[in-house]
């Protein structure tokens, strides 16, 4: 379909088969540089901008290309309305577990902003395919099958670049010959460009593999000289969704290499008709589509010795789909089909969740040097009886007869006036002013006894403003079991130690006098639980604090779960743990060189230190 006015929306192509939009401002800068008269040193296969400084956007192939990681995703030009949401520069977003906000699918922003600008009270996804409702009402969105909510916000960005004209529906891989036959703007020096530029020269040239980057400078091409060759037609069969790809980073250190893969590809085209003369007067290389299958597999074993005697890591591919064996050949053919699109690639396969270690035999099973016993129930620790608030609360305190003129944080009313929280009223005075000991803060002594009926009531005391302990600060945890013991198998980026298991076995029940909702029933999912620490000298050491911590009732609370949504059920309490083995897919695994330190400052934040191990001998 024609139009006569759009705006242009440049996406990418996830995982699970999605169309992402890229930012308004990316969009822009991408959008200039494929525009009839670029701006000086703009290139269609640079850097994309500040916020694509990671990635290599190639103009030609319509590919975004991750030189650190090898991740390569088939981008398009899209267009829509102008009155739509892109054209007025609305996005919608939804509240991912982390915390930070996530844009939806452009075609589904577009949706909901229709049936908002509607008045609608809400909008039901089901009909573009997904089991949702947006609730405007709460601004909240609500799965049909689980009933979870979501957080969903509006808000307004730059407009998304404007274009009139006769356009197509969209524009993706292979780009349209108008965007090919651009004219080229002056080659970039960045490293990224340099490694692709060399790549298509060593292409344009018949070499089997990527030049150094010196050379590639020089055989850059100037304004208005050769093209570079266009990408596969489209016979080209797509590769498994399950492959990534990575790029060569390492160039051919020897001629001898070199000799044989030319060698290699001469005696591959042989009796194969060679592709005409191209425009500059050189012969272009052979076209695949003229090779029979088995000069293909000849080429591709021919790339396959040139990759792997470069240096390029290359990992076995035994099985790409789950259900028949590839063939060997087939890495060199991808990195055929993806060099002619400009990249050099290796096959290899997608990264797998490992959770659990290989199985343990019990006799493999042993206990922990220098902790001893291999478990632990939850104990529950109570103030002593007889103590009242006032007088659990006035160790910490020194009386202040001439407060300040400030505001008492916790009533937000001045230190020179009574307090003034509202709620059921403690002993004391409301007049009277204290300043905790060891932080130096000061507050209404009648809103800390306020505060202190409205915790755990364990003796304890936390100073509102800098997160101060005062006496032994304990939780909520639920009656359970901790186990913990050595395993034989090595996490990821500590080889030289074996594994610290630890075992969370918490059964459902009912909500004590301390919980949320006493007397309510509480759900306990995912357990037991299996979590992991090297063991090294700081992995015990973190072990023996999280056995404090068990101690405390400081691990495990009851509340809201932020992954689910459910309520009443027992959560994680601040206190970070591995649960992934051999991966870290998720976050929640290794390697994570700060991981232990991390932990170690989140147990200080919870009054534990080496000092609290040493009070509580095993």
């Amino acid at each position: 379909m024609l139009l006569a006015s759009a705006v242009v929306v440049w996406e990418w192509l996830n995982e699970h088969g999605r169309w992402r939009p890229y930012s308004p401002a990316v969009s822009h800068h991408i959008e200039a540089v494929v525009a009839p008269a670029p701006a000086p040193g703009e290139r269609g296969a640079g850097p994309g901008g500040q916020r694509l400084a990671p990635y290599i956007i190639d103009l030609q192939s319509m590919n975004q290309f991750r030189p650190d990681t090898g991740t390569l995703r088939p981008v398009r030009r899209n267009y829509y309305d102008p009155s739509s949401a892109p054209g007025k520069g609305v996005v919608w977003e939804w509240e991912n577990d982390n915390g930070s906000w996530t844009p939806y699918d452009m075609e589904v922003g577009i949706t909901i902003q229709h049936a908002y600008e509607k008045q609608h009270p809400w909008i039901d996804l089901t009909s573009i395919g997904f089991s949702y409702v947006i609730d405007f009402s709460t601004m909240g969105q609500i799965n049909r099958q689980t009933q979870r909510q979501r957080r969903v916000r509006r808000r307004l960005d730059l407009i998304y670049p404007m274009v009139t004209g006769t356009l197509p529906k969209a524009q993706s891989w292979p780009a349209s010959p108008g965007a090919a036959a651009a004219p080229p703007a002056p080659p970039c020096s960045c490293p990224q460009c340099v490694l692709v530029m060399s790549v298509k020269a060593a292409v344009a040239n018949g070499s089997a593999g990527p030049l150094h980057p010196s050379a590639a400078r020089k055989n850059v091409a100037p304004p208005g000289g050769a093209k570079v060759p266009p990408p596969p037609g489209p016979g080209a069969r797509p590769l498994e969704s399950t492959g990534t790809f990575r790029g060569p980073v390492k160039t051919v250190p020897s001629q001898a290499v070199r000799r044989q893969a030319s060698s290699a590809l001469a005696g591959a085209t042989a009796g194969a008709p060679a592709s005409p003369p191209g425009a500059n007067g050189k012969t272009g290389r052979v076209a695949l589509a003229t090779l029979n299958r088995t000069n293909l597999q000849r080429l591709a074993i021919a790339q396959s010795r040139v990759l792997i005697a470069s240096g390029v890591p290359t990992v076995p591919v035994k099985n790409l789909s789950g259900s028949s064996p590839v063939n060997p050949a087939l890495a060199g053919i991808t990195g055929i089909l993806m060099s002619a699109a400009g990249l050099p690639v290796c096959l290899t396969r997608p990264p797998k969740l490992v959770l659990h270690p290989p199985p343990v035999s019990k006799s493999e099973i042993k206990s922990i040097p220098g902790v001893s016993n291999t478990s632990r129930k939850t104990t529950k620790k109570q103030a002593k009886k007889g103590k009242t608030p006032e007088e659990v609360l006035k160790k910490y305190l020194q009386k202040v007869r001439h407060p300040p003129d400030e505001d008492c944080t916790i009533c937000m009313e001045r230190l020179t006036a009574p307090s003034g929280y509202k709620g059921p009223q403690p002993t004391v005075k409301p007049d009277l002013v204290g300043k905790l000991s060891r932080c130096g803060h000061i507050y209404h002594i009648y809103c800390l006894v306020a505060m202190y009926n409205n915790g755990n009531k364990d003796g304890s005391l936390q100073c509102p403003t800098c997160k101060t302990i005062y006496g032994v600060k304990t939780g909520t945890q639920p009656p359970g079991k901790m186990e913990y013991h050595l395993i034989p198998h090595s996490l990821p980026g500590h080889p030289d130690c074996k594994t610290i298991r630890i075992i969370y076995s918490i059964p459902p029940g009912i909500q004590g006098p301390e919980h949320p909702n006493p007397g309510k029933s509480f759900s306990a999912r995912g357990f037991p639980r299996h979590c992991y620490l090297p063991d090294s000298e700081k992995g015990r050491k973190v072990l023996k604090l999280l056995l404090v911590a068990w101690d405390r009732r400081l691990i495990f609370a009851i509340g809201t779960s932020s992954t689910t949504g459910e309520s009443d059920t027992v959560i994680w309490n601040e206190v970070h743990h591995k649960t992934e083995f051999g991966s870290n897919l998720t976050g929640h695994g290794y390697p994570d060189a700060n991981y232990l330190d991390n932990v170690l400052a989140e147990l200080a934040a919870q009054g534990i230190s080496e000092d609290s191990a040493a009070q509580e001998k095993d």
